[in-house]
Formats: structure tokens, sequence, C-alpha cells
């Protein structure tokens, strides 16, 4: 990189999971946000669209997270021998369309853990719109991996890709507290139209 630059990726999305990420051009921007990741004060939120209509409006789960094993290796449960895991959740919207019952999330991480949304709204009886190893039995996750994803599989899925988006980042730089934010992009947009 020129004048001696190094990129760091600081925050990590799922694979499919769209919105912002960042990433610190060099080694003590790295070390400074590291910090802040490390002692909870950087803000994320997510926009999530969930099957279903949750009966709270407002939820704090605090559920430890494991890898699950069985035939999806980075599968995780919900499991008090795992790593503390925090996510806050409020509902922003319930609808309804033809395919059935649906709500958009809000959602809220303490803590890092991988897959950790997605763990959390599934023990919740939430799972994401178009999740594909989470609130399912793996199959479509397998098959995608195998590079044979069944038209019966997308149709189940309902959308493409599951349902979550990096919306907002939040940290101090240089004194001042700085805000990023990411609409919902247009494949989640239509589909809460």
């Amino acid at each position: 990189m020129a004048n001696g630059a190094r990129l760091s990726i600081l925050t990590r999305l799922d694979r499919e999971t769209s919105g912002l990420v960042l990433v610190a051009k060099n080694a003590a921007a790295a070390r400074h946000f590291s910090f802040q990741f490390q002692d909870r004060k950087v803000e994320k939120e997510y926009l999530a669209i969930v099957h279903g209509w949750p009966e709270w409006d407002d939820l704090k789960m605090e559920a430890s997270i494991i890898r699950g094993g069985g035939a999806i290796w980075l599968r995780q449960v919900v499991d008090p021998a795992g790593r503390d895991c925090i996510t806050s959740f409020r509902v922003e919207r319930r609808f309804s369309n033809a395919l059935g019952e649906f709500a958009v999330l809000r959602c809220f991480p303490e803590t890092g853990r991988m897959h950790q949304i997605r763990v959390h709204l599934e023990h919740a009886g939430h799972p994401l719109v178009g999740d594909k190893i989470y609130g399912t039995d793996g199959s479509a996750y397998l098959e995608q991996i195998g590079g044979q994803l069944s038209d019966e599989s997308v149709a189940r899925l309902i959308l493409p890709r599951h349902a979550l988006h990096a919306c907002f980042l939040a940290a101090d730089w240089n004194d001042r507290r700085i805000e990023w934010r990411s609409e919902l992009p247009p494949d989640l947009s239509r589909f809460v139209r």
C-alpha cells in the first residue's frame, strides 16, 4: 500500500449480510478502534426482517452461544457452556403479505460473536427471512455450498439471501463521536413495502 498504509477490517459481516464495514487505513487507527470494540464503546445497529410477529416490542437476550456441531460445522446454538452473548431487539414494524407475517427489527449486539444476531433470533422463535442455516433444517445451505441450490429451497426461503443489514456504526475518533449510516438496500426495501 502507498505510504506504508495497512488496511485492517475491524467489523466482520456474515457472507449474505449487507451494510457497513469499518476498515482502518493504518495500524494506529486499527489499534485505536480495536480498543473501543474491546471496551464495548462502538455502537452497532442492524436491521433484520424476521418471520412472524413478536409478542414483545423490546427484548434483551442474554444467551451464551457455542458451535453446535453436526453437518454444518459453523452453525452456532444457544448453550450455557458457550461464550457470553447479549443482543437487544426492538420491533420497528410488523407487516404481512401473501407469503405470511413478518417484522422489521432493529438489533443492538453488545457482544460480537459469530452469527450472534441470527442465533438469538432463531432462539426467540423469529428467524431471519432467507436464512439458510438458522430457522431451517440447513439443507438449503448444504445445497448452496455444493453449488446446487434448488428452486424448491429458494421458494421456501422467500428471499435469496438472509435479511440482515448493518445499518449504523458509531465510534470515537480525534475527540469526537463519528457516526456512519446505511439505508436498507433495494432488495430488502422492496420486500418490506
